[in-house]
C-alpha cells in the first residue's frame, strides 16, 4: 500500500475526514488524501430499510481507477447493511483496494446518548483502520484490543483500540510492502 484515499459520500464534515486522514496515515505509514465527495449514493438505498447496501457502494469504488498502490476508504454518514445482517459499520474487499464505513451507528446521539464528538472520531478511526486491514487479507483476530478483532456492536468497538497486535501488524508489513511494489 503506497497510499490511502478517502472518498466521502455525501455531506461527511471536513473535521472528521481531516483527523481520519491523520489517523489512517499515522497507522499505516503511508500518505492520505481525501478525495472531492461523491453525492449521496441513491443507487444503493434500499426504501423498505432504510439504509444503504454497502456492497453495491464496495461495487462502486472497484470500478474506480486509482493509481497503483493505491487503497481506496469509502466514509459516509449513512446507515449500511448487507442483506444477512441489521447493520454494518463497514465492509472491505477481501485482499483488494477497497472498504467503505459508516459513522452513522457511531454517534453517540444514535444510542439516545449526548455526542462526543472525541469518541466518534477514534471509533471511525478504529472501523476505518479494521476494514483497510481486510484489504490486506487480514481475518478477524482473536485478541479482543486488536483492532481486527470482529465489532458486533459499539461497545466492542469500544474495547478495542486502534492498533494492530503484534501478530496482525507484522502481517500488516509484509502484505503492504509485497502490495506496494510495481
Amino acid at each position: 500500500m503506497k497510499r490511502i484515499q478517502l472518498l466521502p459520500f455525501g455531506s461527511v464534515p471536513w473535521e472528521l475526514l481531516s483527523e481520519l486522514r491523520r489517523g489512517l496515515s499515522f497507522e499505516f505509514g503511508v500518505p492520505c488524501k481525501a478525495l472531492e465527495p461523491e453525492p449521496d449514493p441513491g443507487f444503493a438505498y434500499n426504501v423498505t430499510r432504510q439504509q444503504y447496501h454497502s456492497t453495491e457502494i464496495l461495487t462502486t469504488l472497484t470500478h474506480r481507477t486509482a493509481p497503483h498502490g493505491c487503497h481506496t476508504l469509502g466514509v459516509t454518514l449513512f446507515d449500511l447493511y448487507i442483506p444477512i445482517l441489521t447493520f454494518v459499520f463497514g465492509e472491505a474487499q477481501l485482499q483488494g483496494t477497497c472498504a467503505v464505513v459508516s459513522a452513522h451507528r457511531l454517534h453517540q446521539e444514535f444510542y439516545g446518548l449526548p455526542a462526543d464528538s472525541s469518541l466518534l472520531k477514534e471509533r471511525l478511526l478504529k472501523e476505518s483502520v479494521h476494514e483497510l486491514g481486510h484489504t490486506l487479507a487480514l481475518p478477524h483476530c482473536e485478541d479482543y484490543q486488536c483492532v481486527m478483532s470482529a465489532s458486533h456492536g459499539v461497545e466492542w468497538i469500544d474495547l478495542k483500540t486502534s492498533r494492530f497486535c503484534p501478530a496482525c501488524r507484522s502481517v500488516v508489513e509484509l502484505r503492504a510492502s509485497i502490495k506496494a511494489t510495481p
